[in-house]
This record gives C-alpha cells, structure tokens and sequence, in this order.
C-alpha cells in the first residue's frame, strides 16, 4: 500500500542518520500497532479513535520528510476512491425506506446549505472589512478560496458518529442511525461535486473575459459530462460486477480481490472516457450492494465485510500520514480562522442545513437536534485539503505570494477544524443524546 511506503520514508528520513530496512519495518509495525492501541482508549474517552490515531500522528511529527507533495497527493486520490467505494457499498436503499428523498436533500442540500455558508463566513472571517482574523496578507483571502475550503469540510464522517454513538446505543434510535450512515456515504460524492464546481467557477484558467451566463453554461456543461460519464461508468462496472461474481465460483475471500480490481479498473475507465472516477466508484459500490447475486452467502454485507478491514487501514493512514506530515507551527496563523469556522461550522452551517429540510423530514424534533450534532468530519476533507493546495495557485486574483501562503493556510484551516469539530461534537455526543433522551426504537423496527 502506498501509505507504508511514505511510512517508511518517514523512518528513513529521520535525523537519526542511516536506517537499516529491518528497522523502518519495525517502525511500521509499532505505529500500527500503536494505532490500534490508541483507537481503543479514544472510544473509551468519548472520542472518535480517527481523532486518537490523528493526535498520534501529530506527536510523532517527523519533520524531514523526502517527501514530494505529488507523491501525497496521489496517495490521497488513491485513498479518497477507496473510501467513495466503501461508501457506496454502505449505502443500503432497504434500510432507508421511509426517508429516502429526505436523506437525499440532507444529504445534497445540506452539503450545498453548509458549503454556502461556511465559505461566505471563512471569507468574512479573514477578510479585512469582517474580522480580519488572519494576520497578515492572508486576510486577503479570494471568495473562491473561501469556498473552496468550505466543500473540502461538506462531507460528515457517519464511522466517526456511529464509533462516537456506541455509548449510547441504546438511546439512539435505529432509524436515525441508518439516516446518518446514509447521509454520509451520499455526502461525499456530494461534496466533490460542489468542491468540482468551485474549482470551475473561480479558476483563473477557465475564464476568458466571456460574460458570466456563458461561463455558468459551459462549467454546468462540463459538470454534466463528468457526472453523466461516471454514472454510466459505475453502472457498467456493477453490472460487470454482478455477471464477474455470479459466473465465477468465488470463495468469501476472494470478494476482496474481485472488488478491488473491479474498483480500480472502474476508477481508471472512467478517467479516459471524461468522466468522474470517484462517481463512478460510488456508483460501482451502490449497485454492488443493492443487488441479487446467485450464491446465497454472497451479499451486501458479506462484501462489506471483506472490505471493511482495507477500508479502515486506508482511514487510519490518511489521519495517522496527515499528523506525521503536517507542521504544528504551520497552524499557528490559521489557528484564530479554524476556531470561528469551527464554530459556524458546529453551530451555524450545520444546524442551519438540518433546519432547512425540516419540513420533509419524518423525524421529532429531538431527533433532528441529534442528527444537526451529528456532523462530525473525517477522513474526506484531510484528503481533499491536500488537492486544495493544488487548486489554490490557479484561482482568479491571487498574486504568487499570496497562493504560497494561502496554500498552507487553507490546508491548516482545514486541520483545524477537523480535529476541533471531532473533539468538541465527539465529547458532547454522547451527553447530547442523554440530555434529549431520545426513545430507542426496538431492534426489530430498522
């Protein structure tokens, strides 16, 4: 897997000199293992163990690194379709029936609701005519920056709520436990796309002095393309799935192998015939899932099964890379930034995009109140930030001093919030859901 191998740069960049091989495996294996360790006595605080493995990552910090950035961001696009698979292969329609078209406008709507306003207060928060918390040249931070480090944080990270919520099973019901599971396999393709739309808008590269209906026409047009070519994409590789699995007489173990493969390949078409690879995945994964296959031990859950060990090693090396990479001293300027975003975040943008589809919600309004503190981030948007970094440079307006050192800002932004919002939500989760008292349904009734 490409995180080892950075890993293992790592080991073998340190000031300690030279260092013979069999040592960089032993300094793999211990970070490993110490990751497991530190999962467990995260659940046992009342944090979520990504944040554990993260806040380890962070204190080990190597700091010399030969490490470019392509190589990491290749590493994070490898991850970020992974996990787009997996969470389209969570994404089970039996188990949302009765919300369906409500998951979906929560989980679209709501990401465009909380990109919206979160960019408009990231761009208030450090502009001088606002607040002007970023000291500096950084308060001249462009709106499409602003934006921009808005749909990096759109996406929820349902494994982080649900490790959060097993406290207090019991009192959360099943119904609303399936809602956020939902919500957040579909709020990641969501996110991509506003994030892609962003992109289209506010680059520089894009925009040739035509009026601003010609440019809205030709980002929707390619918009469209890209959506329209990953969709039929991922459906032909579901079904390509489904014939692949049924023809073959394939041991439980063997899922992996053919659902991985199937993935990449997915990933890769998709590319070349001008569409979305990680649409095309999601896409791959919800028809993998919601299908008949001819062996009766072959399901949706069996799949998930084989998958979910692969899935949770790729989560743990984006938080556990992005702590050994990131520089705290970095932080530092956007530390005043990421507190007030976290803030709006927590309790403006995310309530607000809960609150706005309330009306088509079958949920009391205890429930909604859990569901609005249930938008704790994850893996997505560490693995988004460092496209982020890319993106920066080409957008309208920004001079080359201001894109090096917006660059590294919006990236710690982006940290920032995310280890704030899943300590401050991780912590208060659970005394929330006591607090409400919300009934817990009968386990029979999911």
């Amino acid at each position: 897997m490409p995180a080892l191998s950075l890993i293992a740069a790592a080991a073998g960049e340190l000031r300690l000199g030279a260092i013979p091989l069999e040592a960089k495996v032993l300094f793999i294996g211990i970070v490993y293992l110490g990751t497991l360790m530190i999962s467990h006595f995260s659940v046992r605080i009342g944090i979520p163990a990504i944040l554990g493995v993260l806040l380890m990552g962070l204190a080990i910090n190597v700091h010399s690194l030969n490490v470019s950035h392509t190589e990491v961001q290749n590493l994070y696009v490898f991850a970020l379709a992974l996990l787009l698979f997996y969470a389209g292969l969570k994404t089970d329609l039996q188990a949302i029936r009765g919300f369906l078209r409500y998951g979906l406008m929560l989980a679209i709507g709501g990401v465009a609701t909380a990109t919206l306003v979160l960019g408009i207060s990231i761009w208030w928060l450090s502009s001088e005519s606002g607040a002007s918390l970023a000291p500096g040249q950084l308060n001249a931070m462009p709106i499409g920056a602003a934006l921009l480090i808005a749909a990096c944080l759109g996406s929820t990270d349902a494994g982080a709520t649900l490790s959060v919520l097993r406290q207090v099973r019991r009192s959360v019901p099943a119904r609303v436990a399936h809602l956020l599971e939902f919500e957040s396999s579909v709020n990641d393709p969501a996110a991509l796309i506003i994030y892609g739309i962003c992109i289209s808008l506010f680059s520089a590269g894009n925009h040739t002095g035509e009026p601003l209906p010609a440019m809205l026409l030709a980002g929707l047009r390619e918009l469209l393309q890209q959506l329209g070519s990953g969709v039929l994409v991922g459906v032909a590789f579901g079904n390509l799935a489904r014939l692949v699995i049924n023809r073959t007489d394939l041991e439980k173990g063997q899922l992996l192998v053919v659902a991985m493969s199937i993935a990449f390949i997915d990933f890769g078409c998709s590319h070349f015939l001008g569409g979305s690879g990680f649409v095309a995945v999601y896409v791959t994964g919800v028809f993998m899932t919601n299908v008949h296959y001819r062996n009766p031990e072959i399901n949706h859950t069996s799949i998930q099964e084989v998958l979910l060990p692969f899935n949770t090693m790729t989560e743990i090396s984006i938080f556990l890379l992005f702590g050994l990479l990131v520089q705290p001293d970095q932080l530092l300027p956007a530390l005043p930034v990421g507190i007030a975003a976290t803030a709006v975040l927590m309790l403006i943008a995310r309530p607000l995009s809960v609150l706005c589809f309330q009306r088509l919600s079958p949920f009391s309004g205890r429930d909604s109140l859990l569901i609005a503190w249930c938008g704790l981030r994850g893996a997505v948007p560490l693995a988004l930030s460092y496209n982020l970094v890319g993106q920066i440079p080409s957008l309208r307006g920004m001079t080359p001093g201001l894109a090096t050192a917006l660059a590294a800002n919006a990236q710690s932004i982006v940290f920032i919030v995310v280890i704030l919002n899943l300590l401050l939500q991780g912590l208060t989760l659970p005394r929330l859901c006591r607090w409400l008292n919300v009934p817990a349904e009968p386990a029979s009734s999911s």
